[in-house]
């Protein structure tokens, strides 16, 4: 039994292809700019909702989060087979952090892969390796989020270190697995001349390069999500970045030999 907050069918950002995406509750890192904020609690929760009808306003509570099986969720993935099979899709499993549920995660992909469904697996990697380890044997591509490589700014903005993240990288690199590396880029923080130069340089360093670097570029939509769970939004203001400035940092990267996309 897992626990999830969201099934986005036809999703065409997490991953090759047309995928149906797998959100699972619960997350170890409490990143600053974090776009899923109720992903963050790994329990099933009550928060308020208001919706607008006319010129009334009515306020109600709404479950985030629900339990659900592997039959269950295979179930609901089959129907999307179709699609997935004709785009050269499939399924990822995303969250809040996947490797937080690391049973249901692997039976999961484990059934996926019996249905001949492609497996992506979006996750910051901060886990111990013995579970990182046995996912990948059933994960086919890695959507690796990649913030800060200063461990004392790591810190301050997610709230953990990041040397068992960089570590697992280096890992997963050497065994020769798929991995597409996601940067967000959030004004003065991970969108830094340091930062970038630093993530270049460890990138460079990794057995295998990543076949493809995503930078993902801040947005401000989640900030209703803010209001609703009581949580202060330190970005709150904080401009989109500029898509010349996304564009020079894409060539930044591609000088540095990495194939690189706006966005996932």
């Amino acid at each position: 039994m897992g626990i999830i907050f969201d099934i986005k069918r036809f999703a065409v950002h997490d991953g090759p292809g047309i995928r149906t995406t797998v959100f699972l509750k619960g997350c170890p890192l409490r990143c600053a700019w974090c776009h899923n904020p109720e992903s963050i609690s790994a329990a099933i929760c009550e928060v308020p909702k208001t919706v607008r009808i006319g010129d009334k306003t009515f306020c109600e509570n709404e479950m985030v989060g629900r339990e659900i099986t592997v039959e269950e969720l295979m179930r609901k993935l089959e129907k999307e087979k179709i699609f997935m099979d004709e785009s050269g899709g499939g399924v990822t499993f995303s969250g809040g952090e996947p490797l937080m549920q690391p049973e249901f995660l692997n039976k999961a992909l484990k059934a996926c892969k019996n249905a001949g469904m492609h497996t992506a697996v979006d996750t910051s990697g901060y886990a111990r390796w013995e579970i990182l380890k046995k996912a990948a044997g059933l994960t086919d591509l890695f959507l690796y989020d990649l913030k800060i490589i200063d461990d004392k700014k790591h810190q301050e903005f997610t709230g953990v270190s990041n040397k068992i993240i960089l570590e697992n990288l280096r890992k997963l690199s050497a065994m020769g697995k798929r991995i597409q590396v996601r940067i967000p880029c959030v004004p003065n923080v991970t969108l830094t001349e340091e930062n970038i130069a630093q993530t270049i340089d460890f990138l460079s360093s990794l057995t295998q390069k990543p076949e493809e670097v995503n930078l993902l570029p801040y947005h401000n939509t989640a900030a209703h999500k803010y209001e609703r769970f009581g949580i202060k939004n330190q970005f709150e203001g904080t401009k989109p970045v500029l898509k010349q400035e996304l564009e020079e940092l894409r060539m930044q990267f591609e000088e540095a030999g990495f194939k690189t996309r706006i966005g996932g």
